[in-house]
């Protein structure tokens, strides 16, 4: 192994006697600036490029109509397109993806040893399934005396990149972020290159096709009348509009009637956009709007890191002190929220949109978070686990880092004194209740003096507006001043 002068790790030729190898596609559907498909393309005569529909992760989805299933399988279909035009432009015979469905531990190592390949190469993953999983492949494969080799793609910094002055991992935002930024230089940013070097891509086997989406065992979600674009032309289409609005992103990304964000996470998550291209833009565009969205990228690499350093988050506090703090069982109270029916428009409105579109803005995924914990009452965990279920750009680093600081149980975490009033949030960030009319059209005549609290409204007023609280939209479900002493009480186990 050498470096060259920008610091890439670079395996010479003659240390890789090998002539094939696979390419393991996961969460990075793109054929553009990815690192373990350039590598192999540069050190290996014919390379294979393959994903496998894992059915240990298929099998637990709560519904086979799931978006994020569909988002992939259209991403795949325009990659596969994709390697086949970069071969033949190279002066290839053609390539493409081959799509198998089954547990992956098994699959991948009966497909390299179809394929005759000396080495498999992919990216890492952070997540204590995905690590587990990734050991079973590389001891199988070894037993077949085939490398796996697997490399960082989608976040900047990872694991043990980015230590405090003791070497210990950072557990506050701030000072990692400060230190991500001193560490962060041009090579961090810059882009493999696949293109140039796609004439080694294996053509695929006579009478190969991707499976559809029924031969896995699902169905179309609707994603299409979402108009959510996807693969890495969707991915391309929403950054460049991206770019002519980040220098607005400081202001607007807190209001989620104003088209404010950058929309990319899902295509974050799929690795259909690469994360280098985005922070190298984000770190020479400069300026309040592009910082901030590098710092929201930076919260990624903090989590992913956080997530490695400590897989006990995934079903435990990240301060065991927090133990203490005893959740209510509520099972009525958690159904109202998942429904959208808690008498709290603002909260109620981000629900719907998580239930329609398996997408939640921001801001309104904090508010929705500390109503669970905090007005509600109810254990992070079971809205963490609802959000896995529905969110399209779902991510488990992300999701329970940022669940954990809601309910102040996380690293960096919110204090659990600050309880956000979601009256008072949705006055500051919806100020005329747009998005609240847009997804409960039930408020759409309520005036703008009381859409943020319709039950203040009087007889007359509910008869204007051609409603009745408690009839077409609920009454709140909880009292958010006596249900924030309710909290304090709760948290202040933990001072001991």
């Amino acid at each position: 192994m050498v470096r060259n002068s920008s610091n890439r790790v670079f395996f010479p030729t003659q240390s890789f006697p090998m002539r094939s190898a696979l390419v393991w596609f996961r969460r990075d559907l793109r054929c553009f600036d990815h690192v373990a498909l350039s590598h192999a393309l540069q050190h290996f005569d014919r390379v294979h490029c393959c994903f496998v529909f894992d059915t240990r992760i298929l099998d637990a989805l709560p519904s086979r109509d799931d978006r994020r299933v569909e988002f992939i399988w259209h991403s795949l279909l325009e990659l596969d397109d994709a390697l086949d035009r970069l071969s033949r432009a190279a002066g290839g015979t053609g390539a493409g993806m081959l799509v198998r469905h089954g547990a992956a531990d098994a699959v991948v190592p009966q497909l390299a040893g179809e394929l005759g390949v000396e080495a498999v190469l992919t990216h890492r993953d952070y997540e204590p399934d995905a690590i587990a999983r990734d050991q079973r492949v590389r001891a199988a494969l070894a037993e077949s005396g085939i490398a796996f080799r697997d490399y960082k793609d989608s976040v900047i910094f990872e694991r043990d990149e980015v230590l405090t002055q003791a070497g210990q991992p950072f557990s506050v935002f701030t000072p990692y972020r400060n230190a991500w930024l001193k560490r962060f230089g041009p090579a961090d940013g810059a882009s493999y290159p696949v293109a140039e070097h796609a004439v080694a891509l294996a053509p695929k086997p006579a009478g190969e096709i991707l499976p559809s989406l029924a031969d896995i065992g699902f169905v179309e979600s609707g994603l299409e009348a979402l108009k959510l674009p996807v693969g890495m032309s969707g991915g391309r289409a929403l950054f460049e509009d991206f770019c002519e609005r980040i220098d607005h992103y400081k202001k607007a990304r807190d209001y989620p009637a104003v088209k404010g964000v950058s929309y990319l996470s899902t295509h974050l998550r799929f690795g259909t956009v690469s994360v280098r291209e985005l922070v190298r833009f984000a770190a020479e565009r400069g300026g309040e709007g592009a910082q901030g969205w590098l710092a929201e990228l930076i919260w990624r690499d903090f989590y992913h890191m956080i997530l490695w350093h400590h897989p006990r988050v995934v079903n435990a506090n990240f301060r065991p002190e927090f133990d203490r703090v005893k959740w209510d069982d509520a099972p009525e109270l958690f159904a109202a929220w998942c429904e959208g029916r808690t008498g709290y428009p603002l909260v109620d409105a981000a629900m719907h949109q998580l239930n329609t579109t398996g997408f939640m803005h921001n801001r309104l995924r904090m508010v929705s978070a500390s109503f669970l914990t905090k007005d509600l009452g109810v254990d992070w965990r079971l809205g963490e686990r609802y959000f896995a279920a529905r969110l399209n750009d779902y991510d488990l680093a992300a999701n329970n880092g940022g669940w954990q600081w809601a309910a102040s149980t996380g690293c960096d975490a919110q204090p659990w004194f600050r309880i956000f009033n979601p009256v008072t949030q949705s006055e500051r960030f919806d100020p005329d209740g747009r998005f609240i009319r847009r997804y409960l059209p039930v408020l759409a005549k309520v005036p703008d003096k009381y859409i943020h609290a319709p039950w203040k409204m009087g007889g007359l007023d509910q008869q204007a507006a051609g409603l009745r609280i408690g009839r077409d939209y609920p009454a709140p479900v909880v009292d958010h001043a006596q249900a924030r002493e309710k909290t304090l009480a709760r948290f202040a186990v933990t001072k001991g």
